[in-house]
């Protein structure tokens, strides 16, 4: 359950890592070619983040110089762990980086590693642990999976009896969209009871498939199927087309609200949903003319204002 003001985030990991970069092409709207301006964060920065409107995330980005990281497990310890609601941690794919590929600089990472698990186990051992296993792009393509699923093994052996989620992230494709839906769904309040609502409304729009997105960063809120879909990273690339198209509506000095896409064996309409959300609804009945998916999500939106009065957790955020 998020405090009342705010969930506390860390994001840790050894300078270099991306952390800020991952952050900003999130949050902030920047692409990934403007990065490399970003500068080395200096200590903690401490961001406090709107999300689906009324959630507000309690961002703590940890500079990851080796001093820094030294004080975080020394004399900042119980400052830094205590009440986090999620600790992403994020580590250089070791082919990425020459300066880490000796055994001395893995194995420093990974006790690092060690000490933030230790940490959070003494301070906030109901937090949940997402590792990202970072700038996978600089990796051949046929020696990816190799190298992550090697990280995430010493990861897990470093944290025993601790849960992770591991992800191989970069900025330059859909993998950071995906890693991060995955976290900030672990913070939106009585999301079974959400999915069970987006279940209705493909049900009733006889859609194939009905899915809900945060309004400003576009990552995935939640989803429902009435069918089998074929590709599993359909959301992620949805979202970084979406952002990437908005930014570009943007330079133009206009705004972004909706669009079709309709083919000889589907149709895909996203358009808002309500304050702090976008719908999109994927048919592939011809039978299904659009006036009626649109008169059906006017009824939806209708419902979960309803909803929202009647004190539903999830309904002040969308």
């Amino acid at each position: 359950m998020s405090q009342p003001h705010g969930a506390k985030v860390l994001l840790m990991g050894r300078a270099g890592a991306g952390k800020t970069s991952m952050k900003s092409i999130i949050f902030a709207n920047y692409h990934a070619r403007d990065t490399s301006r970003l500068q080395h964060t200096n200590h903690v920065e401490h961001n406090s983040l709107r999300f689906l409107g009324n959630l507000r995330l309690n961002l703590w980005d940890c500079g990851g110089q080796d001093a820094f990281m030294d004080n975080y497990f020394e004399s900042q310890r119980e400052t830094i762990f205590q009440n986090a609601e999620v600790l992403i941690y994020v580590l250089v794919s070791v082919a990425a980086s020459t300066q880490r590929d000796d055994s001395k600089e893995n194995a420093k990472e990974l006790n690092y590693f060690a000490h933030a698990m230790d940490s959070l186990r003494q301070f906030s051992p109901n937090a949940s642990v997402f590792c990202l296993i970072h700038k996978l792009d600089l990796v051949h393509e046929s020696k990816r999976d190799e190298v992550f699923r090697n990280y995430e093994r010493d990861l897990i052996s470093a944290a025993p009896g601790m849960k992770l989620a591991c992800f191989g992230t970069s900025i330059w494709d859909d993998t950071l969209f995906k890693a991060w839906s995955k976290i900030v769904y672990t913070l939106i309040p009585d999301i079974s009871t959400l999915e069970k609502q987006l279940a209705h409304i493909c049900q009733v729009c006889e859609a194939d498939e009905v899915v809900l997105f945060e309004k400003n960063t576009f990552l995935l809120i939640s989803h429902s199927a009435r069918k089998s879909m074929q590709d599993a990273y359909r959301f992620e690339k949805i979202s970084n087309i979406v952002k990437q198209f908005k930014l570009s509506c943007g330079k133009m000095k206009t705004s972004f609200r909706s669009f079709q896409v309709k083919n000889a064996l589907f149709s895909a309409t996203i358009e808002p949903f309500l304050q702090h959300s976008f719908v999109m609804v994927v048919t592939s009945d011809p039978k299904m003319h659009a006036a009626a998916t649109a008169a059906n999500l006017w009824a939806a939106r209708s419902h979960f204002d309803k909803l929202t009065k009647a004190g539903a957790p999830f309904g002040q955020h969308l």
